[in-house]
């Protein structure tokens, strides 16, 4: 007849450090462990994360284990408790990144509106006659209409004058494609 060591003995023994008995101890009870998370979860993945997380939590929370309970009583402690605190992290995931979703969709859009009009303006400024494609891309670029005439050796009137052409230009351009 072979002697089985008892599961509080296991654990007993893991407490202080022996690998061996804490092997022994999660052979036991792994399955046992994954059904129950399995149950508290609903989800597989779900269930072996949170094992997986007991499992390596586990060395540590085995020094409170007190004979007062069966080793499997305890675990079950320990597994609802490693739930309770997974699903309150998720709450608080949840709660703090509620919106960023629609944030981040709406900024999407928003570049891509942005590369769209980006690109069109492109497009449009190449049907420009040189003048006021090169007058209007140094404004575009954040330069003073009195920088631009610098550049260009002209007069600021010049420039500003330029660019009102250059706005009527692309109006057509626009209202041109529209129509089409």
């Amino acid at each position: 007849m072979r002697m089985t060591t008892s599961d509080e003995d296991l654990a007993a023994a893991a407490a202080n450090g022996d690998g061996q008995a804490f092997a022994s101890l999660l052979d036991r009870h792994y399955d046992r462990l994954f059904a129950f998370c399995f149950r508290l979860t609903g989800a597989r993945a779900e269930a072996e994360d949170l094992t997986q997380d007991i499992c390596a939590a586990l060395p540590a929370k085995l020094a409170s284990y007190q004979r007062r309970a069966k080793v499997t009583t305890w675990l079950y402690r320990v597994a609802i408790n490693a739930a309770h605190d997974r699903r309150r992290k998720r709450a608080t995931y949840m709660k703090a990144t509620t919106g960023w979703g629609d944030w981040e969709i709406a900024r999407v859009e928003t570049n891509k509106d942005m590369a769209e009009q980006i690109d069109w303006l492109t497009a449009a400024m190449n049907q420009l006659n040189e003048h006021l494609r090169d007058t209007l891309a140094l404004v575009l670029d954040d330069m003073t209409h009195a920088q631009t005439a610098e550049i260009l050796g002209v007069s600021e009137g010049t420039i500003s004058w330029r660019i009102s052409e250059a706005k009527k230009a692309l109006r057509a351009i626009k209202e041109k494609e529209d129509a089409l």
